[in-house]
């Protein structure tokens, strides 16, 4: 049922193994260097074709300082930090009083309540994007970082609550019998005793959220323009000049847009680990 540890195959198999990880290892890593070395090669290789050689001169300060000189840089990441963090706190706010109430409370229409929420994430995204990109014009909401902000929370509410619920339903259901006993109200337990328990969860849940809404580039395509609410991931195509595509550009603020999320990763990493691990042993 499980996979056999690698230590009880045979020789060939672990030879094998050892052999073809590296190879995958470099393959997945060939896009990550590519756009590393055009971030650094002036505009001159571009235009003469020279596009995989070593960089004729190393112009990555040049390309960098451009980065936040040449374009509204600054100002969309300024943007995405405004769209992604309150996304973030109100997505896990409602899913941890969403997974509090469907994790502890028992109530005739319990599951299929939790099924709404699971069925929102098998919904294929591209399918909404008329109806939201009308409702966001209808409700004023077109081209601002609250629309953004207000569909991210509705369209991630429904993952953070899965997460929630059942991370909720892994915890002693005994600590909240106690407290009732002691004649603690709902949202005392809720405050005072899950609440504090969730802080891993809170931490892994957060990271998550924080990477896909930071790195979405199709609703910021959709429902903004221009650099008064795009995010980064969606202000970095204003490069593309009328004839051609500044490769070296776009490549270095790709750099700068991938840099707060991988930030934010090494930061919470410790936090992160534990709440995707809680539970997994006893």
């Amino acid at each position: 049922m499980f996979p056999t540890p690698l230590e009880r195959t045979s020789r060939s198999w672990q030879i094998g193994y050892q052999s073809l990880l590296p190879v995958a290892v470099i393959a997945w890593l060939l896009p990550l260097l590519a756009v590393a070395m055009f971030s650094v090669k002036p505009s001159s290789d571009f235009t003469g074709g020279d596009y995989w050689s070593w960089p004729s001169r190393f112009a990555g300060f040049e390309n960098y300082g451009r980065v936040f000189t040449d374009s509204p840089m600054p100002r969309y990441i300024l943007n995405s930090f405004m769209i992604t963090i309150p996304t973030v706190i109100g997505a896990v706010a409602l899913s941890c009083m969403t997974g509090f109430a469907l994790g502890v409370y028992r109530f005739r229409f319990n599951l299929l309540v939790f099924f709404l929420f699971i069925a929102g994430n098998f919904v294929p995204f591209q399918i909404l994007m008329i109806p939201v990109r009308d409702l966001t014009i209808d409700a004023g909401l077109y081209n601002t970082k609250l629309g953004l902000v207000l569909f991210h929370i509705a369209f991630q509410t429904g993952f953070c609550t899965l997460f929630m619920r059942n991370f909720i339903r892994a915890l002693p259901f005994e600590l909240i019998e106690a407290a009732r006993v002691e004649g603690i109200t709902e949202f005392q337990i809720f405050w005072h005793i899950v609440l504090p328990l969730m802080k891993p969860a809170i931490a892994a849940l957060s990271v998550l959220i924080f990477t896909f809404i930071w790195n979405d580039y199709f609703w910021a395509v959709v429902l903004t323009q221009g650099p008064q609410a795009q995010p980064v991931t969606a202000g970095i195509t204003s490069f593309n000049a009328q004839f051609g595509v500044a490769y070296h550009m776009l490549s270095a603020g790709s750099i700068v847009a991938a840099l707060p999320p991988v930030l934010m990763f090494f930061l919470m990493q410790r936090h992160f680990i534990a709440g995707l691990t809680l539970g997994a042993v006893k």
